[in-house]
């Protein structure tokens, strides 16, 4: 589908910077507060047809979570919640990119722990710049909302007076720089 915000991108090949890129969650914590994390290994890209018609593909190693809380990253490796041992890399397809004011919206098929499911990201396009001598990049700040159990994350871990220790919906927010490779 052609969308204008694709048209603003030149046709080619998008790379992911992730040097300049985040990929970050959130959860609720003891019903009360959230832990954020990220992930620091992950790639992808975005192609950009003649047409304006556009593919976005993305890669996420999911050992390279972290919370900045060691113990709390070796649970999330384990087979409780991301299986990295059985299931090291997420995954993301999209399937249609549709305008939606200002912004757009782009849906697609996430694979965690083997599970795949369609999610829909609420995607705001930042623009374009020439870049600094390695050819123009462009932004994108990008949020959707999962429910872990949906891709088998279903660990319960009730609090004595009600409540659990985690909450079911997963904030994923994604802050992407891409650069034209070709």
């Amino acid at each position: 589908m052609t969308t204008n915000t694709a048209n603003a991108l030149t046709a080619g090949t998008w790379a992911i910077d992730a040097a300049h890129s985040t990929l970050g969650f959130s959860v609720r914590h003891l019903m009360v507060s959230k832990v954020r994390g990220r992930f620091a290994d992950f790639s992808g890209k975005l192609v950009i047809n003649e047409d304006g018609t556009a593919q976005a593909d993305a890669e996420i190693r999911v050992d390279s979570v972290t919370t900045d809380n060691e113990q709390r990253d070796g649970h999330l490796r384990t087979a409780d919640f991301f299986h990295a041992a059985e299931f090291p890399v997420a995954t993301f397809s999209s399937t249609g990119f549709r305008v939606n004011g200002n912004g757009f919206v782009v849906d697609g098929n996430f694979t965690i722990r083997g599970v795949t499911k369609p999610v829909t990201l609420d995607v705001e396009f930042l623009g374009v710049n020439p870049g600094m001598g390695n050819g123009p990049v462009a932004g994108f700040e990008a949020k959707t909302v999962i429910n872990r159990r949906d891709f088998g994350i279903t660990i319960d871990m009730p609090l004595p007076d009600g409540g659990a220790v985690i909450g079911d919906k997963i904030t994923l927010t994604l802050e992407i720089e891409v650069g034209l490779q070709s």
